[in-house]
This record gives structure tokens, C-alpha cells and sequence, in this order.
């Protein structure tokens, strides 16, 4: 059984579980809620709500939904090409099916056994609880079932290499952004200064911080992932994050088995940005030429970067000139 049939029948299997789940605990608890319910809180207290049958098919309508994407990125196959994307794909599966039941749930038990919805009981731990246990069960779902690591290099050709001359210093540097990242980066720092001092001088709400802390965070992640700084030199690799190069990432020549390049999409590695399960990393910026490293303890490292295959050239030649050291 293919890795693309294995996922469809799995996909298959999760919608006949979760989608009858979602039918059933809602009827079995039916004569002890009331109606509406209580389906959005502020804070503690609840302010809005659903009819029973509308709130039932809201939850079998997203689980629906989650069970055509997985699907449809099944029968596509690119999301099985690679261990990193197979580890995603997996991941979701599972998670998602702990998080679209354990939000119903906790929709139910908040309403549980109250005369009307507006004297439902808090939401506030239980959705911590919910996406708390939708990431454990989706991160150790991925990690049993990547399957088996990639091979180190295109089967019947051989890592590239550089012929460094004898006493020759070598050094490599390239650089990548993704222009769209740039353009949320910037408007993170508009967003940010903005609220900022409208915040300070009083003229929000108590939103405001909320806002603020959402800006503050999406230009922090702007800043380190819309551009990347390749440097390879005879100490090993240095990876510098954002406009600034800072913060480093370095990794020692010691701890590299080979290097290759390759043509690898967000598609295959779960999307743009830093991605990883244990085992495989990847920093993405833009689909194509990627340099991937292989760790002499077995992992791996892409990193979408211009003239990937020099890189992986010099530091083979690096690898070897040490080794024969």
C-alpha cells in the first residue's frame, strides 16, 4: 500500500469517526441543554449564540471541510514526496480530529444542564486544554508516522564538490527574501506604531493592547523570516535571520555528513516560514533551489536559498578536506 493510499483510507476512516462524533455527543446530551446555546464568550460571560441544530452542523460542516482539504492534498501526492511534509500531513489529521470534538465538547459542557444560554458556564481553560491537546496528539502523530527519512541524494549522482587548491580559503555567501513577507513586515511596523500611540494616548479600548501584541508579534515573525543570509565558511554554515542578519544560527562542519541541492516547494515542507518535526527542518522562503544539509546524525536541514548547488559544492569540499586532514 502507496503512502498517497495509506492517507486517503486514513482520511476516509477520520471523516466516519469524527463526523458521526460530532452527531452523536450533541443528541445524547440534548434534553439537558437548552435553546440556543451559548457558542461565544467575552471573557466569562457568554454573548452570542446558536440554535442546537445550527450549532451541530456548524461542527460536522468544519469537519467536512478538513476531510476534503486532507483529501484533496492526498490524491494531489507532492505532500508524500518528503518525510517533513508527511510528518504535516499526519500531524493535521490527527490533530484536527482532537480539535474540532474537544471544542464541541467544550461547547456542550459549558452549556451542560443551564435553564438558558446566558447563564452558561466560562470557556476560558477549556480552549487551552483543547488546542494544548490538538498540538501534543498532532506533533507525536507526525513524528510515528513520517515514515522513513529521505535518501541523502538523488539516487545515481554524486554530491557536488569543489577542487580547493592546498592552502586556499574558500567562502560562500548568498541571500534570499520573499517579497511578501517584506510587504506584511512593513505593515506589522505601520500596524504597530500606529496602535502604539494611539494605545498610549488613550484614544482605544482595552483592544488595543490586544491588537498591539498581535502587531508586535507578526513583525517579530516578519522580521526574522523575510530574508535569510547564507555564509559558509571552513568553520561550517551561519544562517542569519531578517534584514540585519541577527539572530545566527550556526552549525559546525563536524556535524555535517554531505550537502546537495534540490527543487523543493512550501508544498512539500508545510507552507512558507521555519518549519520542522523532529528529524527535518526546513526555512522556506521561496519555492526552488534549495541547499539541504544531512546531519551525520541522521537529520536533515533545507534552507530555499540562491546557488545552492556552490554552496553544497564547497562544503562537501570542506567535509572531505577535513576528513583527509
Amino acid at each position: 500500500m502507496t503512502s498517497r493510499t495509506r492517507a486517503l483510507l486514513a482520511t476516509g476512516v477520520w471523516g466516519l469517526t469524527v463526523i458521526p462524533a460530532l452527531v452523536a455527543l450533541p443528541l445524547s446530551l440534548r434534553d439537558r441543554l437548552p435553546e440556543p446555546l451559548a457558542t461565544h464568550w467575552s471573557g466569562a460571560t457568554p454573548d452570542g449564540n446558536m440554535s442546537f441544530t445550527r450549532n451541530m452542523l456548524f461542527s460536522v460542516g468544519m469537519a467536512a471541510v478538513i476531510m476534503a482539504v486532507m483529501a484533496g492534498i492526498a490524491v494531489h501526492g507532492k505532500a508524500f514526496e518528503r518525510r517533513l511534509s508527511r510528518g504535516y500531513w499526519w500531524g493535521i489529521l490527527f490533530g484536527s480530529a482532537v480539535f474540532v470534538i474537544g471544542m464541541e465538547w467544550s461547547i456542550l459542557r459549558a452549556n451542560l444542564d443551564v435553564p438558558v444560554w446566558t447563564q452558561a458556564t466560562g470557556f476560558g481553560w477549556d480552549v487551552l486544554v483543547v488546542l494544548g491537546a490538538s498540538a501534543a496528539v498532532g506533533v507525536l502523530a507526525g513524528f510515528l508516522l513520517r515514515g522513513e527519512p529521505d535518501q541523502a541524494a538523488p539516487e545515481g549522482e554524486a554530491p557536488p564538490r569543489l577542487r580547493l587548491r592546498s592552502g586556499q580559503r574558500s567562502v560562500w555567501v548568498s541571500r534570499v527574501s520573499n517579497p511578501w513577507l517584506v510587504a506584511l513586515t512593513a505593515g506589522s511596523a505601520l500596524l504597530t506604531a500606529a496602535v502604539g500611540v494611539l494605545t498610549l494616548m488613550g484614544l482605544t479600548s482595552g483592544a488595543g493592547w490586544s491588537l498591539l501584541g498581535v502587531s508586535v508579534v507578526l513583525l517579530a515573525v516578519g522580521l526574522l523570516t523575510s530574508s535569510i543570509t547564507a555564509r559558509i565558511t571552513e568553520d561550517g554554515l551561519a544562517i542569519g535571520f531578517g534584514p540585519f542578519g541577527w539572530p545566527v544560527r550556526r552549525i559546525r562542519l563536524s556535524k555535517i555528513d554531505s550537502a546537495w541541492s534540490e527543487q523543493r516547494f512550501p508544498s512539500q515542507v508545510g507552507g512558507w516560514g521555519i518549519r520542522g518535526v523532529p528529524g527535518a527542518a526546513a526555512i522556506m522562503l521561496r519555492g526552488g533551489d534549495c541547499l539541504v544539509l544531512r546531519y551525520r546524525s541522521g537529520g536533515q536541514l533545507l534552507i530555499s536559498i540562491d546557488d545552492a548547488e556552490r554552496g553544497a559544492a564547497l562544503l562537501n569540499a570542506l567535509i572531505e578536506e577535513r576528513a583527509g586532514a
